[in-house]
């Protein structure tokens, strides 16, 4: 039986990738920051472990916890909306430290086991916002593009151990918790700014635009973890496969 790895399954993406996993008849390691099992289905395959990937000791205590496993998925991310000039650099700080540096040093702590068994997959969810740009979302984009690099670069130096890495690019998810939890990086926008992102705030309110879904991620990601002449990259919804393909 195979093991997945999947970084913030609390709710959204990892949560709903968490249960296809499951589903398949995975062996799971569903890992958050304030671990709650009820939020997944009852199975002898699951292990819910706490998990702060900003954090190496804990980090070190979720893989010893977790076993060998067969593939990581790099998940977890917090998000955040503001002009630039609206910003602080503790939050610009806050938001790379998650989304880019707690991906790298994750990627980094598996490794060693890929690489003596020459096998393993290794999967970083970013976003479409890093191939069609976005206003107000300038250093959450800088996080997630600096990810993509990251995968492109690191595919070449695994591909000689037998060890793939992808990217998976999901759109715009409004039935996600990412409002939410972007909410406490939000702040008030500067004044000179506040005009535009009404405008901006508007045009997310239409539910006209094609969206994505978590089930297309978590698809996706089943998709990486499982097809080895995957892409490098896989866009996860109708949004995201209109941005790919443009």
């Amino acid at each position: 039986m195979q093991t997945v790895l999947i970084t913030g399954c609390s709710s959204g993406f990892g949560l709903e990738t968490a249960r296809y996993f499951l589903d398949k008849g995975w062996r799971v390691v569903a890992t958050m920051r304030t671990p709650s099992a009820e939020v997944l289905p009852a199975s002898d395959n699951l292990k819910v472990v706490t998990l702060d990937v900003t954090d190496p000791a804990s980090i070190a205590r979720a893989l010893e916890e977790a076993g060998p496993i067969d593939v990581l998925v790099n998940n977890a991310g917090i998000g955040m909306f503001n002009a630039l000039e609206g910003t602080p650099m503790q939050i610009a700080r806050e938001v790379f430290e998650t989304n880019t540096l707690g991906t790298i040093a994750m990627t980094q702590a598996v490794l060693p086991q890929f690489r003596e068994r020459r096998a393993g997959v290794v999967i970083n969810v970013t976003s479409t916002v890093t191939l069609r740009a976005l206003p107000l979302l300038s250093v959450y984009t800088a996080s997630k593009a600096a990810v993509n690099a990251f995968t492109e670069s690191l595919a070449l130096e695994l591909a000689l151990f037998g060890i793939r890495a992808c990217i998976v690019l999901p759109g715009r998810a409004p039935t996600t918790r990412f409002g939410e939890n972007a909410r406490p990086r939000v702040g008030e926008f500067p004044a000179p700014y506040a005009a535009f992102a009404g405008e901006i705030f508007e045009g997310l309110r239409d539910a006209s635009t094609p969206t994505t879904s978590s089930s297309a991620v978590a698809e996706a990601v089943w998709r990486a973890a499982t097809d080895p002449n995957a892409p490098l990259r896989i866009p996860a919804g109708e949004d995201a496969e209109i941005t790919f393909n443009s």
